[in-house]
């Protein structure tokens, strides 16, 4: 790493003790940035990167509420507004007993250069409370949102922040913040939040946004070969929102996908995933995994705990959560023949897993290339709020195919330009990079 930017990266260590994972993100993008540094040391004026690893805004709160029981609860909510510079900040809300503000940092952190990857106006930054909706009920989840939304809408807007779902929070718990937003404000603002309903201003493919662009992302890698999906098989990690998309896409396109898991463990169907099944299972009935295998019986294969890693494919797209596959598991997919990987979710592989892949010849698509299609499509229902109108299905999803193929392009160029051809995370780090920092060198120091 370069000596400027080592020293940027030690700051950020020492200021943010015990938040490895938002140190792990900066550690990428920092080393990443070498070559640009070196290539145009502009880039190293007027404190630029010491300014963009710090957060414009961290919100942290209280939210009180009472369970089913009379009980009263004390969740913790955040709002990390990480970078103005492009637009409005842009992020999910994430509700998941693992969320803290080290988690909130490197996923704001990581969504000022994905949605700069996009294209499409939109600055970085990110939500969420330590709250679990899992095994509450509607009327907890409302309660719950309501009195985080009480919080939160003083600090987002339409031209201000405007968060979306992530991890916990789909269109349930959107409709409950709005919901609440709407009657505190007394203003319809409909751009406040994205993943609404299509009734009161939601964008179609929306919903299948994030896991469609993850494939479309490794369609797009393998073309670079001369090859594509067609008679391939995969494995997807996880089997919320974006896994159950990423196989939706995946199957129209001819390929074969395998195995889908949960926090539990796996499923492993050789004949190919039946997803109305596992739709019925994950997005009506709230279930587990495990539930597929009952029902399907036969062969179909279910795994306590385990790694969905283990189960050879050609292609691979871990949509669950961060460090999810390891160098151990990269490895064991290396022997066993996989040509691609392309991240549904965020920096779902550690350091030493994309090294493996990497060394290994291995198309890897990095999380904030590969699955900007969801936080580029809410910026399509921005659009669309804004202008009070509504688009079709296909218009829609010809427009987040664009999206991703710029960022593939874009991506892919800005590798090769910096000597490091095929290298998708240098081309996404420093294409991103440079969108953000020529314009907050334009805006001066702030």
């Amino acid at each position: 790493m370069h000596q400027l930017l080592q020293g940027v990266y030690d700051t950020v260590v020492s200021r943010n003790k015990g938040e490895v994972e938002f140190h792990q993100a900066v550690h990428e993008v920092l080393t990443s940035l070498s070559p640009l540094i070196e290539k145009d040391p502009h880039y190293a004026e007027a404190g630029l990167i010491d300014r963009i690893v710090e957060p414009e805004r961290q919100i942290i709160f209280r939210v009180p509420w009472v369970d089913d029981q009379g009980n009263v609860r004390v969740n913790r909510g955040f709002r990390v507004e990480f970078n103005s510079a492009l637009g409005p900040y842009k992020g999910g809300i994430r509700f998941h007993p693992s969320v803290n503000g080290g988690i909130i940092k490197f996923l704001g952190f990581e969504q000022i250069f994905k949605n700069a990857l996009t294209n499409q106006g939109i600055g970085g930054g990110k939500g969420g409370s330590d709250f679990d909706p899992h095994g509450r009920s509607d009327a907890e989840v409302m309660r719950f949102c309501q009195s985080f939304m009480t919080e939160l809408s003083r600090h987002i807007g339409p031209n201000t922040d405007v968060p979306a779902g992530d991890i916990g929070v789909g269109a349930r718990e959107i409709g409950y913040m709005f919901g609440q937003y709407k009657r505190l404000r007394n203003s319809y603002d409909a751009g406040v939040l994205t993943g609404k309903g299509l009734a009161w201003g939601g964008s179609l493919v929306r919903t299948e946004a994030t896991g469609y662009g993850a494939v479309r992302f490794a369609k797009n890698m393998l073309a670079t070969r001369g090859e594509d999906l067609e008679g391939r098989r995969v494995v997807v990690s996880g089997s919320g929102n974006v896994a159950i998309y990423a196989t939706e896409k995946a199957q129209a396109l001819g390929a074969k996908v395998v195995a889908l898991s949960d926090s539990a463990g796996y499923i492993v169907d050789e004949a190919g995933v039946d997803l109305e099944l596992v739709k019925q299972i994950k997005e009506v009935e709230r279930g587990r995994i495990k539930e597929y295998a009952e029902r399907k019986g036969g062969s179909v294969q279910y795994v306590a705990g385990g790694s969905i890693w283990d189960v050879p494919c050609d292609v691979a797209i871990p949509s669950a959560t961060q460090n999810e596959l390891d160098g151990a598991a990269a490895a064991t997919l290396i022997k066993n023949g996989v040509v691609a990987v392309s991240e549904g979710a965020n920096m779902p592989s550690t350091p030493e897993a994309v090294e493996a892949f990497q060394g290994a010849g291995v198309l890897f698509g990095p999380g904030k290339a590969a699955n900007a299609g969801g936080v580029g499509t809410s910026a399509l229902e921005m659009q669309q709020n804004s202008s009070r109108s509504r688009w079709s299905f296909e218009t829609a999803e010809a427009a987040l195919d664009a999206i991703m193929d710029d960022i593939h392009d874009s991506c892919a160029a800005t590798a090769e330009e910096y000597g490091r051809p095929g290298d998708y995370v240098l081309g996404a780090n420093i294409a991103g990079f440079k969108r953000v920092a020529d314009v907050m060198l334009a805006h001066g120091v702030i």
